[in-house]
Order: structure tokens, then C-alpha cells, then sequence
């Protein structure tokens, strides 16, 4: 009765393992920002108190499965305790399919090589700066620090869903010119 049993164990044991050699030579999904993908920042909108400014930024499954991109979200990382001068709002579309909602819609993005651009995407990632204090946005950005931003996608394939992540520096000097004004000592 053991031997059956301690048969039927390796047995099991043995498929499992044939099963996970055939699934990692199969691979699975690898999406990555393109390296020096960034496009130059651009103003969306500018009020007397706001900016909304944004990029684009590729991104290429380097894996041997498809995947899907989805819950893309994008996070300034500029807090209060670094400068409160102006409130941060971040937001991701895809620049194929853009949406007026806040949601991002999931996005297949084929296996490396696949053709026709489909193992690609391009995200639109979009800052809204808002003065505060009193100031407007000019006087809030000739004072404001370089900060960065996340883009933070959820990718599910082969492998379980995970999120992943990518930063792009933003540079107050950069911004400060897109609105027209200069950086000031503080």
C-alpha cells in the first residue's frame, strides 16, 4: 500500500514539475516603459490658477505572451511637505482611446514581434498643478521643486496579475518655461 501511494506521490510530483518546465519554456508577458520614450511635456490647459500639462510614454511587451494592461494610473509624487504650493492630479488613457471618466480600459498588448504595432501601447500621462495660497499658477511654479510621477499599471498574462511601475522626472525648469515664467531662489 505504500509503494502505491509513494508511487502515485512521485507521479504527481512529476507533473507538476513537467508542467512549470513547459509553461517557463512557453514565457510569459514583459511590459516596459521604452526606454527614452518620453515625449516633451505639453500644456493641455492653462487657467489663471491651473496647469494641466501631459506626456507620452511607450510602452512594448518584451515578453513571449501576450498581456493585458489595465488599472493604468498616474501618481505625482510631489507632497505638501515637499512644496505646498500647488495640489497634484494625476490621470493615464491610453492616447488610442482616450476618456473624458477617469477609467482606464484594459488593453491587450500582443507578444514581442507580433506585428502592425500591437505589442505596443502609448500612454498619455497627464499632471493638473493647482495653485494655492493665493498664487497663481505662474507665481506657485517659479517656486516649485523638480518632482516625479508614477505610472502605475496592473499587467496580467501567463503570470499572475501584478502591478508594475516607472517614474518620469518632471523639472520645475521645464514646466516654468511651458508656462512662460523663471524658477526664483526660494
Amino acid at each position: 500500500m505504500e509503494t502505491v501511494l509513494l508511487c502515485i506521490v512521485a507521479v504527481a510530483i512529476l507533473i507538476v514539475l513537467f508542467t512549470k518546465l513547459y509553461f517557463m519554456h512557453l514565457g510569459v508577458e514583459n511590459v516596459i516603459a521604452k526606454k527614452d520614450s518620453r515625449s516633451a511635456f505639453v500644456v493641455d490647459e492653462q487657467t489663471e490658477d491651473s496647469l494641466t500639462f501631459s506626456t507620452n510614454v511607450e510602452f512594448v511587451n518584451e515578453g513571449k505572451q501576450c498581456t493585458v494592461m489595465m488599472d493604468c494610473l498616474v501618481r505625482p509624487q510631489l507632497p505638501y511637505e515637499q512644496y505646498d504650493g500647488v495640489e497634484t492630479r494625476g490621470h493615464a488613457e491610453l492616447l488610442s482611446a482616450p476618456r473624458e471618466d477617469d477609467y482606464f480600459e484594459a488593453y491587450i498588448i500582443q507578444r514581442k514581434g507580433y506585428g502592425k504595432d500591437l505589442d505596443r501601447a502609448t500612454i498619455k500621462a497627464q499632471i493638473k498643478l493647482i495653485a494655492r495660497h493665493g498664487m497663481t499658477i505662474k507665481e506657485a511654479i517659479s517656486k516649485m521643486p523638480d518632482f516625479n510621477f508614477l505610472i502605475i499599471w496592473m499587467e496580467a498574462g501567463r503570470m499572475e496579475a501584478h502591478y508594475r511601475q516607472v517614474r518620469i522626472e518632471v523639472p520645475a525648469a521645464e514646466i516654468a518655461k511651458l508656462v512662460g515664467t523663471e524658477l526664483v531662489e526660494a
